[in-house]
């Protein structure tokens, strides 16, 4: 049994990751500030801990409220930790566009504490959030992390200052990192409910309504969709990963699907045909995504555990039920 901190840990994937290490019997410190994660993802995220098996998953369970931005938060959510899951961030380009400040202090000044605040407590290893933007919008497919980053937006440059800065503390002050970027993940408990909500949650939400979803752009541009569960398991593999300290993994499927396709798919799923109304395409964005995933295979012994096709119809499943906290 370890104690992991999850940052972060009432959003989307955040809460994935504090369920899974529930019910593997971890004790789990959750750091939120609630700004866009939501209590129903906890209580989600125990109540299935417990009915897979995982009785006292309250009992291991602790939250700590507050902005990891104030370095007082920061270390009281590192305290006695052994590994740091951060997770905690503003994720959208076009919020940082709209707004880069709150952005920054978020993705940025957090980022920060949060790695002076473990070093500080002796966390054995911090594991962060890393993102597919930070490649820009490169030409070469798939994208591997030999490459150059080309941010395009202030998120996108965000992520690429707080990987630079965890392998800045690794090499100065030898606390283990690893940043493990993400090719647009999606699943349940992803918020439908914003404009800057992932693609296909937004695309679900209209389908189910009888309504067609907005594409920005022509629908040709391309992304490596990767299932949550994809992700959790390719996060706490980071964790304990002998040659994985400094580095920067992709965790994606290696696939590559357009948006055109991918609302093709989801109408099949569902029984539904309209037409998606097409708008101008987002600033910041990328046209093409897609991860070479050799270096995970290599250094974490991953491979994708959830097809993409099988996480579509669990997640459609996940709307229809109607449980926004299942």
């Amino acid at each position: 049994m370890a104690r992991y901190t999850v940052t972060g840990g009432a959003g989307f994937i955040g809460s994935h990751l504090s369920e899974e290490l529930l019910r593997r019997g971890h004790v789990v410190r959750i750091a939120d500030n609630f700004s866009t994660g939501k209590r129903a993802n906890i209580d989600a995220a125990l109540r299935h801990a417990i009915g897979d098996g995982a009785a006292d998953a309250a009992a291991r369970l602790e939250v700590v409220e507050g902005d990891l931005a104030d370095l007082d938060v920061a270390r009281r959510a590192t305290a006695d930790a052994d590994f740091v899951l951060h997770q905690a961030a503003i994720p959208s380009v076009p919020r940082s566009v709209k707004d880069p400040i709150t952005s920054n202090r978020a993705n940025i000044d957090a980022t920060l504490n949060v790695l002076v605040a473990a070093r500080d407590a002796g966390v054995t290893r911090v594991i962060f959030a890393g993102s597919s933007s930070e490649y820009g919008d490169t030409p070469t497919l798939p994208k591997h992390e030999g490459m150059p980053t080309n941010p395009l937006s202030p998120y996108a440059l965000q992520k690429v200052v707080g990987e630079q800065y965890l392998q800045l503390f690794t090499r100065l002050y030898g606390l283990e990192t690893v940043s493990i970027r993400y090719f647009n993940v999606f699943g349940p408990r992803q918020d439908p409910g914003s404009p800057y909500s992932g693609v296909i949650s937004l695309f679900i939400k209209a389908l189910l309504a009888g309504e067609g979803p907005t594409i920005h752009g022509d629908g040709g541009q391309t992304r490596d969709f990767t299932y949550v569960a994809n992700v959790v398991d390719g996060v706490l593999r980071a964790c304990e990963a002998p040659a994985a300290s400094g580095e920067a993994i992709n965790v994606a499927t290696e696939g590559r699907v357009s948006l055109n396709e991918l609302l093709a798919r989801l109408q099949q799923i569902i029984g539904t045909e309209v037409t998606a109304v097409h708008g101008p395409p987002r600033v910041g964005d990328v046209r093409d995504s897609q991860a070479s995933i050799e270096k995970a295979r290599r250094l974490l012994g991953y491979t994708p555990i959830v097809p993409f096709d099988e996480g579509l119809r669990r997640t459609v499943q996940w709307f229809r039920d109607g449980s926004p906290t299942a």
